[in-house]
């Protein structure tokens, strides 16, 4: 009877998953995972969105390939982003995908602190599946600031949550400019 207790109880712990209050992802790079809250009560519209694109498989195989750094500080003082998506590797595609509203950093509340993820735009309503992550503190793309010229700032919609030290090692990758060398692969991202 104890033995029939024990196999019960461990096939429900193994077919648990855990349960969030926001809906988390993961990041799998060739350099680790990424683990990221998204906050979906604070940006909706974006969460929602960028949930479509994970859900539609538009980042499998697609890279980080953007990096923005503060040349000569050590890796655990540098600050910057990391910027991915489909934009190399899937760039008709990328074409064809509307743009999201803006949901502005004074309309959620939130800004882009260390660890967040945030949608790149070149104009209101253009972001849709490029996206970066802040190093450090990076509040110039929170709204009010002249960023692009509107004002509006970026879409932050979530924070890393495990593997800030992942995103670290992919920032210190040789870059020409503002782009690596070598692409970051993403082999996918998934809901957790």
């Amino acid at each position: 009877m104890n033995k029939f207790i024990i196999i019960i109880l461990l096939s429900f712990l193994v077919g648990c998953k855990t349960k969030y209050a926001d809906p988390h992802i993961m990041i799998h790079s060739n350099y680790g995972d990424i683990e990221v809250a998204l906050f979906s009560k604070q940006a909706p519209k974006t969460v929602a969105a960028f949930l479509s694109y994970v859900d539609s498989g538009f980042y499998d195989n697609s890279s980080f390939y953007r990096v923005l750094l503060t040349e000569g500080l050590t890796t655990d003082d540098n600050v910057g982003l990391i910027q991915g998506g489909i934009w190399q590797t899937d760039p008709k595609r990328l074409i064809n995908t509307p743009g999201i509203m803006l949901e502005s950093t004074k309309e959620t509340g939130l800004s882009h602190t260390d660890g967040t993820i945030s949608l790149a735009r070149t104009g209101i309503g253009t972001a849709n599946t490029e996206f970066f992550i802040c190093i450090g503190d990076q509040t110039q793309f929170d709204y009010g600031n002249k960023m692009l010229g509107d004002g509006q700032g970026f879409a932050a919609f979530g924070r890393v949550v495990h593997g800030m030290s992942i995103v670290r090692k992919i920032q210190e990758q040789p870059s020409d400019g503002d782009n690596f060398i070598r692409k970051i692969l993403i082999s996918s991202i998934e809901k957790l």
